[in-house]
């Protein structure tokens, strides 16, 4: 088979463990493509969903995939796509709960301020 249309079964586990697919794709498909297909196949009764792809992180072989990259240029000795894949996917919190978390980090706790008189 030539190189560009090798196709390979792939299945995204969510962080409660269940699944999106298995989908069939080439391996020229970028890691980008696959974030989006997995934003609109995202299941709606799912709380704190993905709202971007940079949401997104896509595990596979404990490696973070590049979304400028493809699935061809992420094989490796311990992943080389024959039957079925899995990936992991990791949602970050969204947004907004981020920017407080690093707000109140910034914020001091408590000021203490001491006088001494002479």
């Amino acid at each position: 088979m030539s190189g560009v249309h090798e196709l390979v079964e792939i299945k995204f586990r969510l962080h409660d463990g269940s699944d999106i697919g298995p989908n069939t794709y080439s391996i020229a498909t970028s890691i980008a493509t696959l974030k989006e297909r997995i934003l609109a196949q995202w299941p709606k009764e799912k709380k704190n969903g993905p709202r971007t792809i940079n949401d997104l992180k896509l595990i596979n072989a404990g490696k973070i995939l590049e979304n400028n990259r493809t699935l061809a240029e992420c094989k490796s000795p311990i992943c080389d796509f024959s039957g079925m894949t899995t990936m992991h996917v990791v949602v970050r919190a969204p947004s907004a709960e981020r920017g407080t978390e690093k707000r109140a980090a910034k914020e001091p706790k408590e000021i203490k301020c001491g006088c001494v008189i002479l």
